[in-house]
């Protein structure tokens, strides 16, 4: 099955016509003709069955014939991870947790931070597609980047866990980690959360855990604490 995504459509919506780009990218390079079937969603659960009416490269335009509703997960996972100093890395990261299965990113910069700019319209992008690729009815929500005190500040979960490599007091995410509740995790840059950054988490009530006995990079630490957490929670 091929997904399309259309955020605007709802339960209401009859027929619809996408954007001058999405429909040369369907009818040129896809070759979608009238009376093909198509399944979109509109990355808030629902999936709509829809039959192309007209098959024009400048505005397709398709009849909606049927919608269901596909429920969310019993949790949802938010990490805030540091921008890497290779830009590359990171949408990696975004393109592998959002095939995984993550619900929001929040871009944080730290005082080891390299990377201070991100873009966000191509990270937008990025993560449309994976979320298409995986077949995934929820997008996944990428927040305005953010310092990391202002969101210690302003966020709380059910859970809270900072990934660190300090020597330190840490216990393994997976043995803390509970299933079926709302979760936070912390990924530091390349050279880790500052000390005073930790403090301020730990201050903040977030829990110091370890991903594993190596150390790993950044986008990998991301990785394994998103399949961590997706893991813990199947049925």
């Amino acid at each position: 099955m091929q997904l399309f995504y259309t955020p605007e459509l709802t339960s209401e919506t009859k027929h619809y016509t996408f954007s001058k780009e999405e429909s040369k990218h369907m009818v040129r390079v896809l070759r979608k003709k009238e009376d093909d079937v198509l399944h979109i969603t509109n990355g808030k659960g629902a999936v709509f069955l829809a039959k192309i009416t007209i098959a024009d490269q400048k505005s397709c335009v398709v009849k909606i014939m049927s919608h269901e509703f596909q429920e969310p997960k019993s949790y949802k996972l938010h990490l805030a991870v540091a921008p890497t100093k290779m830009n590359d890395r990171y949408e990696w990261f975004l393109e592998k947790a959002t095939e995984i299965g993550i619900d929001t990113i929040t871009p944080i910069i730290c005082d080891h931070s390299e990377r201070k700019i991100i873009k966000a319209e191509r990270f937008e992008k990025i993560i449309q597609s994976a979320t298409k690729q995986s077949l995934s009815t929820y997008f996944p929500e990428l927040k305005p980047i953010s310092s990391f005190s202002d969101f210690i500040k302003r966020h709380s979960d059910d859970q809270l866990f900072i990934a660190h490599c300090e020597e330190d007091k840490k216990q393994s995410l997976k043995q803390v980690l509970k299933a079926r509740k709302d979760v936070t995790i912390l990924i530091g840059p390349e050279g880790d959360f500052s000390t005073k950054e930790i403090e301020l988490a730990l201050a903040n009530n977030y829990i110091p855990v370890t991903l594993g006995e190596t150390r790993l990079r950044t986008e990998t630490a991301a990785i394994v604490a998103c399949h961590s957490v997706a893991f813990m929670n199947e049925n």
